[in-house]
């Protein structure tokens, strides 16, 4: 998500770095280099004013000129104004979670997000969750609701009669039944656009189901149509969140950047994979960060946490002492949390070696085989690769099945992994990291 903005704001950035001075003349040419970025980035037009006003303000406003570190200057009013724009971090106790009704046009994600958030309700907050959708106009939506919640162990609606039952009178049952349970998720039907006709049941079903949250399920990639499609929805039900779904298919971002700004609604959570447990609590401030590549530590450490995989890790020599034993434990590990890439995205500094890493190849779907090049090694060339001549790579790879050009690759993979751990370790960012791990915070 915000690849192509994050790269291009670091762009302008370094530009700054490189001046050493902040004038005014280089104030006003960085806003406008900051404008294009952010609606090229597909952020709403009176989003972006409203930035440029705010940068020009804070920046020459208070004479914020010739710092020391110019770029610093800018990196601070820029992270303020993205947090400012993406809203506060709202209060995600669940606990007020009683009823939940879920709208949206079709195509969306919104019945696999209220499958997600259900499962997130019942495994981090142990609550009891009944799904219903009210979906009668396509089948196909409750068959695979019900099968979401049955593959997950989530209770589900089933007393439905489509030859004969309304929304509204599938909803009025469901309503006497969720005072079994402590939340209660209703799906609504989705269009392919909006209409009256949308609006007025939605309405209705709002009246009958009294839900204490209405949330907008909002596909990040439709750019301004999302935007458009909130706003409207808004003014018919009163939306109390937003859900962006297809979050990580996302490089431009401009949807959750302008959709807070432009609906006054919160978005409450995110949907970054296509797995149940794909669902995470919209931080702003994480957000803002991992824009400006200074990493996400904490969400890092609770996905971790999340996973259990704490205890697996947290003996791993770090830095230079890094060897092939930790490689294979940290290759092992890393898919619970998403595999090499859902782990580099959380780190600081990492937008500008992502490209080297990218040369070499590493990527998710090398695991199972870098493991299997890793296990035909003897103890004494995992604990000291720079032994590995070309006769001990070619016996690896004969014991593998695999070629000597893939022993090559992993060997320059974990060269590279090394380099980029002892760098964070230097910065202290991953020290903070594995103690949070050996510590359980």
């Amino acid at each position: 998500m915000f690849s192509n903005l994050s790269k291009k704001l670091l762009s302008i950035i370094d530009g700054i770095r490189k001046r050493g001075i902040l004038t005014e003349e280089v104030v006003e040419a960085t806003i406008r280099e900051i404008r294009v970025s952010l609606l090229e980035a597909d952020v709403a037009l009176s989003v972006v004013k409203s930035f440029s006003a705010n940068m020009r303000e804070k920046l020459i406003g208070r004479k914020v000129i010739n710092n020391v570190a110019p770029e610093q200057t800018i990196i601070k009013i820029v992270y303020d104004e993205l947090v400012n724009l993406l809203g506060h971090t709202d209060d995600l106790h669940e606990d007020r979670y009683k009823t939940i009704l879920m709208a949206g046009l079709q195509g969306t994600g919104k019945t696999t997000a209220a499958a997600k958030l259900a499962y997130l309700l019942k495994t981090k907050f142990k609550k009891k969750v009944l799904l219903v959708s009210l979906d009668t106009y396509r089948p196909a939506a409750i068959d695979q609701l019900q099968k979401l919640a049955s593959n997950n162990s989530i209770d589900f609606f089933n007393d439905i009669d489509l030859t004969s039952d309304t929304p509204i009178a599938i909803a009025q049952k469901a309503v006497e039944a969720q005072k079994r349970y402590d939340v209660a998720i209703y799906d609504t039907a989705g269009r392919l656009y909006l209409d009256e006709g949308m609006m007025a049941e939605i309405k209705e079903i709002k009246n009958v189901t009294n839900p204490n949250e209405t949330f907008l399920v909002v596909d990040s990639m439709m750019g301004q149509d999302a935007i458009n499609t909130a706003k409207a929805f808004n003014e018919a039900v009163k939306l109390t969140g937003l859900i962006l779904t297809r979050v990580d298919g996302d490089s431009r971002g401009g949807a959750a950047l302008s959709a807070k700004s432009v609906t006054n609604c919160q978005i409450k959570y995110i949907c970054v994979g296509e797995k149940i447990e794909d669902i995470e609590p919209f931080y702003p401030e994480r957000i803002a960060s991992r824009i400006l590549d200074k990493g996400d530590i904490l969400s890092l450490v609770e996905k971790a946490m999340d996973k259990n995989v704490m205890e697996d890790v947290k003996d791993v020599a770090l830095g230079k002492q890094f060897d092939l034993n930790g490689m294979e434990k940290y290759l092992k590990q890393l898919e619970k949390i998403g595999g090499i890439s859902g782990f580099l995205k959380f780190l600081p500094g990492v937008g500008k070696i992502k490209e080297q890493l990218k040369e070499a190849n590493v990527t998710d779907k090398t695991v199972a085989k870098q493991i299997a090049i890793i296990r035909s090694m003897t103890k004494g060339e995992r604990k000291d690769p720079s032994v590995l001549n070309a006769s001990r790579r070619r016996r690896i790879a004969s014991g593998c099945g695999q070629q000597v050009s893939d022993v090559n690759r992993l060997i320059k993979q974990f060269e590279q992994v090394r380099t980029m751990m002892t760098k964070f370790q230097n910065q202290g960012a991953m020290k903070s990291f594995a103690d949070r791990f050996s510590c359980g915070k």
